[in-house]
């Protein structure tokens, strides 16, 4: 299976768990789409964002900035992932019949497909392994528990097994406290957030990042 092929599969569940079918493609789908949502233009070409670089090795700015892009490159669909997860759980309430809700599935499942499988299919491995990990951020499931909400848990099994062939774990969850990377990740998140070039959203579980911060000084 191709890596986009897997991440257009783990983005898709994250916008649609709990989703299962609608009478006809006129049922609204729990939410407009309007041109501020696109992710097209969003913050990936903005200037980047550094901070306090003098603190760190040539090296370590290097690969800083290289996280940066990574993350401006993936936080836009992880934040409209949690987005959508929201609309649409609020639209599957409508529903009580389970034929209507799995064609209400339908019909968004296509939309979205047409509207982020061709970008997913331009991010690199490791903005797929930092994109699982803001999926969790902003949702606060798993990539594999969003698809095993939606398909048996053997085929969860499959998809990250499949996964893991490209160095990407979907059982991987947004740790700051115990992770480096993510620590930076949040960190970046922040910063970008404070001087707008990045929309803000609280992460699912939220994060005191003042002491966070405190904690990776201390370690």
């Amino acid at each position: 299976m191709k890596l986009y092929k897997i991440l257009f599969f783990c983005f898709l569940t994250s916008l649609s768990v709990h989703a299962q079918d609608p009478k006809n493609d006129n049922i609204p789908m729990g939410y407009v789409l309007t041109e501020a949502d696109s992710i097209f233009g969003d913050t990936i070409v903005l200037p980047e964002l550094v901070i306090e670089t003098h603190k760190m090795s040539e090296e370590d700015k290097k690969q800083f900035l290289l996280l940066q892009r990574r993350v401006y490159a993936t936080y836009p669909y992880a934040r409209i992932a949690s987005e959508r997860l929201t609309s649409l759980n609020k639209g599957m309430q409508k529903f009580t019949n389970k034929r209507d809700q799995k064609r209400y599935f339908k019909i968004v499942e296509d939309y979205l497909s047409n509207e982020f499988e061709a970008r997913l299919k331009k991010l690199s491995r490791k903005q797929g392994q930092i994109l699982v990990k803001l999926i969790d951020r902003q949702t606060g499931f798993t990539t594999y528990e969003l698809i095993k909400n939606l398909k048996s848990g053997f085929k969860a099994f499959v998809s990250n097994t499949t996964a893991s062939m490209f160095n990407i774990d979907l059982k991987m969850k947004y740790q700051p406290f115990e992770v480096n990377e993510d620590y930076l990740i949040e960190t970046i998140l922040v910063r970008g957030f404070e001087s707008g070039r990045l929309r803000k959203q609280e992460a699912a579980k939220p994060i005191d990042y003042e002491k966070l911060d405190e904690a990776w000084i201390k370690k």
